[in-house]
């Protein structure tokens, strides 16, 4: 099914399939059967990518093309193709397989990454008050939420930090993180969204992440800085040797920089960086947050590659530091290849996923019966948990619905939690609640129906998957329509083939021809390979082979026909092909020598129907597909709107 369904696509590339938008001009009918302006236009260009010019010329051409299409799909739909049952099972499978991606990608997946990238634009610089949730989780909440309320009411947030953050490291300095970029690792999505979405000088709602509960200040934003490429030198103290004035030998090594004197050659005789030194400093790319602040501000500050920076000081030494490189951020669709695979392992892609299905669930008034629920995990055992629970005897009692739309039954869940792959998550999980299991899996199916509820929408939704199921399906019928009435007519009508052959004497000719003796010499002995060479331009192969192997089989011959412009004779050029020529000799990997006699050329002759018949059929279902275009332009009625169609030309 996919190979045929990569088939379909490609085929469908050809012909330019597109959208099919409505409440615009009509550009032309095929027997009545409307074709919009913008439907060609989004054609045109998809197909003709960045040579669509929207020449007089060019569109007319397309729009050839394009008649041609929609003729044969008409012709399609009137042989009832679309009727075929494997047709449609195939059609049916293919909405389903592109329906299981199509709303996830454009629900969760495209809104992240465009989200991820948005994001990517600013610095943000933030404190935060943590507290751990190891212990106790509801105490937790109960203190993260008193403090909000005391901020609310006026308490100053650094000196809330200083004294009530769990969060050591940062505390000391009144809650202060420092810059962050996004995306941040898994896990802290929340903390992302918080520091992206609160006003400067505000704070968030608390909210949750892997280490504890946070309440999170912006405190500046500004755009993003990126990545930078820098070499540096570093001089540090050395306890052993007091007398020892980093500053001093920074300073002298500027003073060395600013005389002319290289980088590479600076770094050799001041730097104390061991990893560096022997790169020319070199330290490679870095963002925000991989390093000191003062070290990151004298980096970033750097305005032109080869420009170093003053010397200035860290906690680990001094530095001169110079950028190598500043790279620009990507465009989004640069960036958005690089963000799917962190976008797809990261919680947060799961999170979105479980918040769209909250939002069909809502759109679509989910209800649980929760008397049918609660009656069927009142009796739960231990055993619900393991693989010997045995459902009970299926029921028609309806368990959830979806508005008035749709509903299912406790039988229906009964089965789900009895199907092998949820067998093993039912029987996995860490809790032995079973009341608490079977919400959990409740969850989980509920789920998938509110997805596949959404699916079954799409159509309606999203007017780009309506035209990938149009296109799909017309080339499906484009397919088959041109399958039975001209590629397997052409291979299969023998009379109408070798008619059309005769038809056509000047064609189907065989380049000239040469007879060629191929030698095989067992050695790389110049002496045997000279010495077969000069008996091979003169004497006929049973000879050259009678006096050469005299003293052993050194030398086999093959005989073979060659055709210029389809086989070549190594190291013999085509244009010197004639009897008695000889090729250089060449040596094989297994130290065999090789070349090769012209023993007599073959003139230009006339194929064989046999010879030709691949060539020969191609043509016949050229031909075959022009009689066929005929006999539609005659059969429907094609009306080109002439004013439409003078609009689109540039």
């Amino acid at each position: 099914m996919q190979a045929r369904i990569i088939g379909i696509i490609a085929f469908c590339i050809f012909f330019g399939l597109g959208l099919n938008a409505q409440d615009d001009p009509v550009l032309f009918t095929v027997d009545g059967t409307k074709v919009h302006k913008s439907e060609f236009d989004y054609i045109y260009s998809k197909t003709n990518g960045e040579k669509a010019d929207y020449s007089e010329k060019s569109v007319r051409e397309y729009l050839d093309l394009y008649v041609k299409f929609k003729l044969k799909v008409q012709k399609a739909k009137e042989m009832k193709i679309d009727t075929i049952p494997a047709l449609k099972r195939e059609l049916a499978g293919y909405r389903k397989q592109l329906a299981d991606s199509y709303l996830i990608d454009k629900e969760v997946k495209d809104k992240l990454l465009r989200e991820a990238y948005n994001r990517m634009q600013e610095d943000v610089r933030v404190s935060h008050i943590m507290v751990s949730k190891t212990r106790n989780p509801e105490q937790a909440w109960d203190k993260i939420n008193d403090i909000h309320k005391r901020l609310k009411g006026g308490a100053d947030f650094g000196k809330t930090a200083f004294t009530e953050s769990q969060d050591q490291y940062s505390k000391k300095e009144y809650g202060k993180i420092g810059w962050i970029n996004a995306t941040l690792p898994d896990g802290f999505y929340d903390m992302e969204s918080a520091a992206y979405e609160t006003p400067v000088g505000q704070f968030s709602e608390p909210f949750e992440t892997k280490i504890g509960i946070h309440i999170l200040k912006v405190d500046e934003k500004r755009p993003a800085r990126g990545t930078i490429e820098v070499a540096h030198i570093l001089c540090m103290k050395d306890p052993k040797n007091k007398a020892k004035n980093p500053e001093a030998l920074i300073k002298e090594a500027y003073t060395a920089l600013q005389a002319g004197t290289s980088f590479e050659e600076v770094v050799a005789k001041f730097s104390d960086d061991k990893k560096s030194v022997k790169k020319g400093g070199y330290i490679g790319f870095f963002g925000i947050g991989a390093n000191e602040p003062v070290f990151e501000d004298a980096a970033f500050g750097l305005k032109k590659d080869g420009e170093y920076s003053a010397p200035f000081q860290s906690s680990v030494g001094w530095h001169i530091v110079k950028r190598i490189s500043r790279p620009d951020m990507g465009n989004y669709e640069t960036e958005k290849r690089r963000l799917q695979s962190r976008i797809e392992k990261d919680s947060r892609f799961m999170e979105a996923r479980n918040a769209m299905i909250t939002d069909i669930k809502k759109e679509s008034k989910y209800m649980v019966n929760e008397d049918v629920f609660k009656s069927f995990t009142k009796d739960l055992t231990k055993d619900f948990n393991s693989g010997k629970w045995r459902a009970p005897k299926p029921s028609d009692d309806v368990l959830f619905t979806f508005g008035e739309d749709k509903s299912y039954t406790l039988g229906q869940f009964t089965d789900y939690l009895l199907r092998s792959a949820r067998q093993r998550i039912r029987t996995g999980r860490q809790t032995r609640d079973p009341q608490k299991t079977a919400m959990v899996m409740l969850e989980q199916f509920s789920g998938e129906a509110a997805l596949n509820l959404e699916k079954e929408k799409l159509s309606e939704k999203y007017p780009d998957f309506r035209s990938l199921m149009r296109e799909y399906e017309e080339g499906i019928l484009l397919f088959e329509a041109t399958k039975m009435l001209v590629w397997d007519k052409a291979g299969q009508d023998t009379v109408g083939l070798r008619n059309f052959y005769n038809a056509n004497p000047d064609k189907y000719f065989a380049n000239e021809k040469a007879r060629v003796s191929i030698y095989t010499i067992k050695s790389d002995s110049e002496a045997i390979i000279n010495k077969a060479r000069k008996l091979a331009a003169k004497k006929p192969a049973a000879k050259v082979l009678k006096k050469v192997n005299k003293s052993g089989n050194l030398v086999t011959v093959r005989e073979e026909v060659k055709e210029k412009g389809r086989n070549s004779i190594s190291g013999l050029e085509d244009g010197a092909w004639k009897k008695g020529a000889l090729s250089e000799t060449q040596i094989g990997e297994d130290g065999s020598s090789t070349f090769v006699k012209v023993e007599g050329m073959l003139p230009r002759a006339r194929k064989k129907l046999e010879e030709a018949r691949g060539y020969v059929i191609a043509d016949y279902q050229d031909e075959l597909e022009a009689q066929w275009i005929g006999s539609l332009r005659e059969e429907y009625k094609v009306n080109i709107n002439e004013t439409v169609l003078k609009s689109i030309f540039k």
